[in-house]
C-alpha cells in the first residue's frame, strides 16, 4: 500500500508535475463538520487548485434504518457514479483533504480504500497544513464544472468490517478500539445517539491521541506504541468504531501508518445504541 499519508510539499510537487504532463492527481475537499459550518461555501470561497468538493453526508455515506447508524456505506454501484463525476480514474493518485484535523477526510479515505481505490492519501495537517506552507487556493466552483467524468471501476469489500455481533465478539476475542472523546465512552454525555456509553469490552482510543499539535499525524513508531499500549498487536485482530462510523476512520489511518490492518464497524455507536436488546457498558473501564 502506498504511504497512506501526504505532506502539502509533497502534493504540491504533484500537482506541478501533473501540469507539466506528468501523472494526474485528482484532489478531494471533504470539508464537514457535525453541526458546523456547510463545506460547499467554504468550498467556494478558497480550496486546493483543482480540487474537487465532495459532500459527505451524502456521497459518502446513504441514508438507512436507526439501526444502520447515521452514517451507513453507501452502496458501491451510487459511490462509482460518485467517484466517476469527480474526475476518478483506475490507478490515478487520489489526495483527499478537510479542515477538520482530518476527521471526514479519513472517512474518505477508508471508503475509497473498501471501494478499490488502490493509491489513496490524506493530505497530513489538513488544510492549514498548505496554506502554512504558502501554497495558493483557488475560489469559485471553476473546478468542479470544467470536470471530465472519471471511469473508475469500484466494488466493495477491499477492506475489513465489522457487523454489531462481530463487534461484540472481538471485544471478547481480540482489540475493539473506541475512537470517541473519553467523555462520550464513559457514558457521561451522550449528545447525539439514544443511549450513553460503550461496547462491553471496547477500550477507548480518542482520536486526539493520532495527531500532535499541529494536527499532523504521529510518526509511525509512536503511534505503534500508542496502539500498542492499549494492547494492539499483530497477533490478534484489532477494530474500530465511533459515533457514526467517520471518526473510527481516522484510527484506522492511523493504525495503517503504524503497521496495523484494522477492521472498521461501519454503523458504530449510533447503530448499538439503536439495537435495544445490545448491551451497554459505562465507565472509563472496559
Amino acid at each position: 500500500m502506498p504511504d497512506p499519508l501526504i505532506t502539502a510539499n509533497e502534493l504540491a510537487g504533484l500537482l506541478a508535475d501533473a501540469a507539466g504532463g506528468g501523472a494526474p492527481v485528482r484532489v478531494l475537499d471533504v470539508r464537514w463538520s457535525l453541526g458546523g459550518t456547510a463545506g460547499l461555501p467554504l468550498y467556494g470561497a478558497g480550496h486546493i487548485p483543482g480540487a474537487v468538493y465532495v459532500d459527505l453526508d451524502t456521497e459518502l455515506a446513504r441514508h438507512g434504518e436507526p439501526a444502520e447508524g447515521r452514517h451507513p456505506l453507501p452502496d458501491a454501484d451510487d459511490f462509482q457514479k460518485s467517484a466517476r463525476s469527480w474526475g476518478l480514474n483506475d490507478d490515478e493518485t487520489v489526495v483527499v483533504y478537510d479542515d477538520w484535523n482530518s476527521l471526514a477526510a479519513g472517512r474518505a479515505w477508508w471508503l475509497l480504500r473498501y471501494m478499490g481505490a488502490t493509491d489513496v492519501r490524506v493530505l497530513d495537517g489538513a488544510l492549514s497544513a498548505w496554506t502554512s506552507a504558502d501554497h495558493p487556493l483557488a475560489t469559485g466552483s471553476d473546478d468542479m464544472t470544467s470536470l471530465a467524468p472519471g471511469s473508475i471501476t469500484l466494488s466493495a469489500g477491499h477492506e475489513p468490517v465489522l457487523s454489531a455481533d462481530d463487534a461484540a465478539t472481538l471485544a471478547e476475542t481480540g482489540v475493539l478500539l473506541d475512537a470517541r472523546a473519553g467523555e462520550r465512552y464513559r457514558g457521561e454525555v451522550e449528545p447525539i445517539d439514544p443511549r450513553a456509553g460503550h461496547i462491553p469490552g471496547a477500550i477507548s482510543a480518542p482520536t486526539s491521541g493520532n495527531l500532535n499539535e499541529a494536527g499532523q499525524f504521529l510518526d509511525a513508531e509512536t503511534l505503534r506504541e500508542r496502539y500498542e499500549a492499549l494492547g494492539v498487536s499483530v497477533d490478534h485482530a484489532v477494530g474500530v468504531y465511533c459515533g457514526s462510523g467517520v471518526t473510527a476512520a481516522h484510527d484506522a489511518l492511523a493504525l495503517t501508518v503504524a503497521g496495523f490492518r484494522p477492521a472498521l464497524f461501519p454503523g458504530s455507536w449510533s447503530a448499538w445504541a439503536n439495537q435495544p436488546e445490545r448491551p451497554v457498558a459505562t465507565g472509563s473501564t472496559p
